[in-house]
């Protein structure tokens, strides 16, 4: 039952998606823009999310293409029967429900591993499936928190500040499905599937990196340095005469190059600026005088001058500015879908390139609430009128 005639690396993957909110549905989506087969089991007459997003709005929209809904109360015996019927065909199971939900659904690992034995089962959690913290609810702002995101983030003196985007659900989400294709991977050697899983708080860590690792090994704790990089002086964000920049001239080639293309060789040789640690420790200064020279000119006067010196530097741009970039553009990241009851859409693409695969033209539509769910049912020997009873049963 191929989710798709595209020619993809998963079409021969089937994957029975029980997630909600972010984190999870990012590493469903993952697996199904490269394939996989995926039925996306919801309960019946939802029309938003769990966490209250419309299904027609963009998040949505974005989250849960590529997929087939089949609609499925997991609190009855007949949508429990469905359920573990499909497992029984299925490589993979993704949830992401509080640790203990699962176990009082009756549908956890070991559960479907005794229907199953090659089930590779994938869960993401607030905090981890054990410990002190089981069971605790968890979303990525307070994980921002508690994994010391927020305490690095912003200016020196302003107080935390959480970043722009959900980076602990789409992080752990990536994560995620890397961890499940390594055991699709360690399936082909073993024959066993196996439960993985991972945590928005562990996905906050491993991105904090090096960071992280200053800590672990020095002994640093980090602060906050607002648009200046943590460890590298000459990189940091710079008024020009018509906005703003960002600039990369850390290490002493590319310091060098930055210094002659903007006429300041005294930087070079003065020594407080001479070494990487010496303007290091004179940060403070030097960027003051980087703002200086960086005023002088224009951003597109800049962005071609240091192009040229091959300095790394780009424009602040807003969300519209991304995406008519031009080189934005050629990477086709926006991918288009046309949905039969919304219309025309684009969401965003997968930044992977394979060379023996090309992404679809377009991406198959969201579905509606089981809309898939005489196709699906069908398929395990449902007539009509079986579905019917079903759904005058609240199974379906």
């Amino acid at each position: 039952m191929p989710a798709t005639n595209r020619k993809l690396p998963l079409n021969d993957l089937f994957v029975l998606d029980l997630t909600a909110h972010r984190a999870g549905p990012t590493a469903v989506r993952q697996l199904a823009d490269w394939g996989a087969h995926v039925i996306k089991i919801e309960p019946p007459g939802a029309t938003v999310d769990v966490t209250g997003s419309r299904r027609d709005g963009p998040d949505f929209q974005n989250l849960h293409r590529n997929k087939r809904s089949l609609t499925l109360n997991l609190k009855t015996q007949e949508g429990l029967k469905i359920f573990f019927d499909l497992v029984k065909k299925a490589d993979v199971v993704v949830e992401n429900y509080k640790s203990t939900v699962k176990h009082k659904l009756g549908i956890d690992y070991e559960a479907v591993k005794k229907i199953n034995p090659r089930i590779v089962y994938g869960s993401i959690s607030g905090f981890g499936q054990d410990g002190p913290y089981e069971g605790r609810a968890g979303v990525d702002q307070i994980a921002q928190g508690m994994g010391g995101l927020m305490s690095i983030t912003g200016h020196a003196g302003g107080g935390p500040v959480r970043v722009g985007i959900a980076i602990n659900d789409t992080s752990s989400g990536l994560l995620l499905a890397n961890g499940i294709l390594l055991a699709l991977l360690e399936r082909e050697k073993s024959g066993e599937g196996q439960w993985v899983h991972t945590s928005l708080i562990e996905a906050q860590i491993f991105m904090l990196d090096f960071q992280a690792a200053r800590y672990l090994i020095k002994g640093e704790v980090p602060g906050q340095e607002g648009n200046n990089h943590p460890t590298s002086s000459g990189t940091g964000m710079f008024q020009t005469k018509d906005g703003y920049i960002n600039l990369a001239a850390s290490g002493d080639a590319l310091w060098e190059r930055f210094c002659k293309t903007v006429g300041a060789d005294h930087l070079l040789t003065d020594p407080d600026y001479s070494t990487p640690a010496a303007r290091s420790t004179n940060r403070k200064a030097l960027g003051a005088q980087l703002a200086e020279i960086m005023s002088t000119k224009t951003n597109d006067e800049w962005l071609k001058l240091m192009d040229k010196a091959a300095v790394p530097c780009g424009p602040i741009n807003t969300i519209d500015k991304v995406f008519a970039d031009p080189q934005v553009k050629h990477l086709g990241i926006a991918r288009p879908i046309d949905h039969p009851k919304y219309g025309a859409q684009k969401v965003v693409g997968q930044p992977i390139h394979l060379s023996r695969y090309d992404q679809p033209e377009k991406l198959m539509h969201t579905p509606e609430p089981g809309e898939h769910n005489a196709e699906v049912l069908g398929s395990l020997g449902y007539d009509a009128k079986a579905i019917e009873g079903l759904r005058a049963k609240g199974a379906i």
